[in-house]
C-alpha cells in the first residue's frame, strides 16, 4: 500500500447523500461528521426530525427546559446506532478560567470547526437552567462506519463531501438543509442524477 497518500479525513464535512442512496436511515440525508480516522467514522443525521421536541425530551429525562425558544425544536434521528441515547451538538463553550479546547462538560468529544458533540447529561442540566449552549442540536443515535467503510460508500458514488457549515446546523430550517449543504458545492438537487448513466 502506498504511503504517499494522505489519508481522507472527513471531519467537521457534511455528507450529502446522493439520490440513488436507499437505505431508509440515509436516504435524502446530510451528516454532520463529527469524527473520521483511519479507524472508521461518526456522524450526526441533521435533518431527519423525530416526532419528539425538546420539550417532551426533557420531560422524560425529568429536567424543566429552562428556555422556552427550544421547547418545540425536534429531537433528530442521528442515525441508526444507539438510537436510545442522547448527543449534543453543540456550538463549542469553554469554561471561563479552562484552558482552550477544555469543555465545561463531561464525555464531549471537540471537533476542529468550533463545534462539540456532548453525551453526558450535564449539558442538559445547564439547558434546563436557562444556561448552556447557545445553539444546540440533539439526536437520538448516531451514525457509523467501520474502517474503510466510508471511504468505500464516497467511491460507490453514495455521498458528495463538503466543508460544513455550522449555520446550515443551527440557523436552517430541517427541510431546507439538504438543499443548504448542496448549495456550499454550487448544487441543485434538480442537478443530481438518481441513476448512475442517466443525465
Amino acid at each position: 500500500m502506498s504511503r504517499d497518500a494522505e489519508p481522507i479525513n472527513f471531519t467537521h464535512h457534511f455528507l450529502i447523500a446522493m439520490p440513488g442512496l436507499q437505505d431508509p436511515s440515509f436516504a435524502g440525508s446530510v451528516v454532520y461528521m463529527c469524527e473520521h480516522s483511519a479507524q472508521g467514522a461518526l456522524g450526526l443525521v441533521i435533518n431527519k426530525p423525530t416526532d419528539i421536541n425538546l420539550k417532551n425530551l426533557f420531560e422524560k429525562v425529568d429536567l424543566p427546559l429552562g428556555r422556552e425558544e427550544l421547547a418545540t425544536e425536534p429531537v433528530l434521528q442521528g442515525g441508526p446506532v444507539q438510537t436510545e441515547r442522547g448527543f449534543v451538538l453543540h456550538e463549542a463553550v469553554h469554561a471561563v478560567d479552562g484552558e482552550p479546547g477544555e469543555s465545561v462538560y463531561a464525555s464531549t468529544m471537540t471537533i476542529p470547526g468550533g463545534l462539540e458533540m456532548t453525551t453526558s447529561k450535564d449539558v442538559l442540566e445547564a439547558i434546563a437552567t436557562g444556561a448552556g449552549p447557545r445553539k444546540v442540536l440533539i439526536t437520538l443515535g448516531y451514525s457509523a462506519w467501520g474502517e474503510g467503510q466510508l471511504e468505500s460508500e464516497i467511491a460507490e458514488n453514495s455521498w458528495l463531501t463538503v466543508c460544513a457549515d455550522p449555520a446550515v446546523i443551527f440557523d436552517t430550517p430541517i427541510e431546507k438543509r439538504y438543499e443548504k449543504a448542496l448549495l456550499l458545492l454550487g448544487l441543485q438537487s434538480w442537478m443530481l442524477s438518481p441513476g448512475a448513466g442517466h443525465a
